[in-house]
């Protein structure tokens, strides 16, 4: 049987059986506005990343209920004809705005806003939280990373570490974040990113020597490969790697030991050999902590992988997606807002946010909330009050910005993450455990 390259069945039955309901009893065309925010940030972070914007904009535009996702639907009574036949012709037709990809966030910031009918809107819940709550938590824990690793290149090796497709997102949610490299080729490209990778421990063993591998990846990738010397012995495997390749040999790789102490050892190794410039590459599960503690090692760059497809600890953002204003009865939009306790209420009304920088650093998230849609307005007063607007159209009357998808996405998402997390306080760097970075003000109008 063939698959579908449809995004439409990446979702949770009741979104289809709210549809069924509202259809049937005529408020699935009332306007309604939903938000996606984060009530908290994981235990002890400082700053949330937003990631997977691109990925979204580019499902959304493969959303679409073609025979085989209508047939299954039927075979499985999920939906009723009429709403089977609302599905056939769905179109996401609302607009969307929201935080640029890239950009930090902080508890209760707004971060994606759709706009359409309660069909349109609802429908997207469970594909937009998937993509977002998974993307962002890795880069986040890349950001982390890249952050502890200062100057030095990081290089995202995960694949293996992640279900198929979420490498390819995870991939692509570290280049966000900073990383400069990937080993999957997918990843590479769909999104123009940088792919590395030379040789395991198996090609090693596969030769009845050492030397006798090293001659081979020379021979085939040249003298300024990286050759993986910690198979046997790290001390003989840099002397063999340097004979085989000459002194022009690119770099070394260390997968196991003490990293700190085996960097030190064999980067004076190398000089004495001659081999001055042969960079050393460190691998063997690093996080944001062992990166900062090899900080003053003869590190050249990082190989990171289960930490960062995982999110370093923090595998989801917690991000919800909560309908906030809604058409009534009489015509007009009306605030409405969850009064759950055990801290899972929202709160109704339409936002827009901005931060306020003072002297080149961030100080507060303000977020501007009103009880109707006057979007124009609100954007308005963020800019009287001297706030960076965080919100960009994304989606304009079911039209997708593509300067936000593609390899471009990911070149621009780079781009703002780089530029906000440097309006961040030096303390927001931290590792250790703390507060959000900047408070969050909310301001009703």
């Amino acid at each position: 049987m063939t698959t579908s390259a449809s995004t439409a069945l990446l979702t949770d039955r009741y979104e289809l059986t709210m549809i069924d309901a509202a259809l049937a009893d005529g408020t699935a065309d009332r306007r309604c506005v939903f938000e996606v925010f984060a009530r908290r940030l994981p235990t002890g972070r400082r700053y949330g990343v937003l990631a997977g914007t691109g990925r979204l904009l580019e499902a959304i535009a493969d959303f679409r209920f073609g025979e085989q996702e209508l047939d299954w639907l039927r075979e499985q009574s999920v939906v009723s004809e009429q709403t089977l036949a609302y599905l056939a012709d769905y179109r996401f037709r609302g607009s969307i705005t929201g935080y640029a990809e890239g950009e930090l966030y902080f508890p209760g910031s707004p971060l994606l806003v759709v706009d359409a009918t309660f069909a349109d809107g609802v429908i997207l819940e469970t594909l937009i939280l998937s993509i977002l709550n998974y993307d962002s938590a890795v880069a986040a824990a890349a950001s982390r990373m890249t952050s502890a690793a200062g100057d030095r290149p990081c290089l995202e090796m995960g694949s293996r570490r992640a279900h198929e497709a979420a490498a390819v997102a995870a991939a692509r949610a570290t280049a966000v974040a900073g990383f400069s490299a990937t080993s999957n080729l997918e990843a590479g490209r769909r999104y123009g990113l940088r792919t590395i990778g030379t040789a395991a421990h198996a090609f090693t063993l596969l030769h009845d020597d050492e030397r006798s591998a090293f001659v081979s990846q020379v021979a085939s990738a040249g003298p300024g490969t990286t050759l993986l010397v910690d198979t046997y012995d790290v001390e003989q495997g840099v002397i063999t790697a340097v004979d085989a390749a000459g002194t022009a040999l690119g770099a070394v790789r260390l997968d196991s030991g003490d990293l700190l102490t085996v960097a030190r050892e064999v980067r004076e190794q190398l000089d004495g050999l001659g081999a001055t410039g042969t960079r050393i590459v460190v691998s063997s599960d690093l996080d944001e902590y062992a990166i900062a503690a090899l900080a003053v090692a003869p590190v050249d760059s990082y190989g990171v992988g289960t930490s960062v497809v995982t999110g370093s600890g923090a595998p989801t953002c917690g991000m919800v997606y909560k309908l906030v204003l809604r058409e009534g009865s009489d015509g007009h939009m009306h605030a409405v807002a969850k009064a759950s306790a055990g801290g899972k209420s929202s709160v109704g009304g339409h936002k827009v946010a901005g931060r306020r920088i003072e002297h080149g650093l961030a100080t507060e998230e303000v977020v501007v909330l009103s009880p109707d849609s006057d979007v124009p307005a609100l954007h308005q007063i963020a800019e009287v009050d001297e706030l960076r607007p965080l919100h960009v159209p994304l989606v304009v009357d079911g039209v997708v910005d593509p300067t936000y998808t593609g390899a471009e996405g990911v070149r621009r998402a780079a781009e703002r993450h780089a530029a906000s997390r440097l309006e961040l306080p030096r303390a927001a760097w931290r590792l250790s455990a703390g507060d959000a970075a900047i408070p969050t003000e909310i301001i009703t109008v």
